[in-house]
C-alpha cells in the first residue's frame, strides 16, 4: 500500500512539474476527457483515505494540473466545443478546491 501511494505521489509531482510546459499548447478534447477521468480516479482513490497528508498533496497537485489544463484550453481559438470543455474544467477546479478546503483545512 505504501509503495503504491509513493508511486502515485511521484506521478503527481512529475505531472505538476511538466504541466506548465504543456499549458503553452492547445489541449485537445480527447486529452481533456482523459485527464478528467484521471482526476475522477484520484478523487475516488482518496475519498476515504486515512493518510490525510497524502490525499491533500494529491488534491493540490490535481488542482494545479486542472488550472493549467484550463489555461491551455482557454488559449485555443476556433473550436466550437471549447466553451463546454472550459465549463467542465471549471467544475473540476471547483471540485478540487472544495476538497482542499473541506479536507485539508485551507
Amino acid at each position: 500500500m505504501l509503495i503504491r501511494l509513493v508511486f502515485h505521489l511521484t506521478l503527481a509531482a512529475i505531472n505538476a512539474s511538466t504541466v506548465p510546459a504543456a499549458a503553452a499548447q492547445c489541449a485537445s478534447a480527447p486529452a481533456i476527457t482523459a485527464t478528467r477521468t484521471h482526476w475522477a480516479a484520484i478523487r475516488s482513490q482518496f475519498k476515504n483515505a486515512t493518510d490525510r497528508e497524502a490525499a491533500c498533496r494529491a488534491y493540490a497537485a490535481s488542482f494545479y494540473e486542472s488550472v493549467t489544463t484550463r489555461q491551455a484550453a482557454a488559449s485555443c481559438f476556433g473550436d466550437a466545443d471549447r466553451d463546454q470543455e472550459i465549463t467542465a474544467l471549471d467544475s473540476e477546479i471547483n471540485a478540487f478546491n472544495d476538497l482542499l478546503a473541506t479536507r485539508c483545512g485551507g
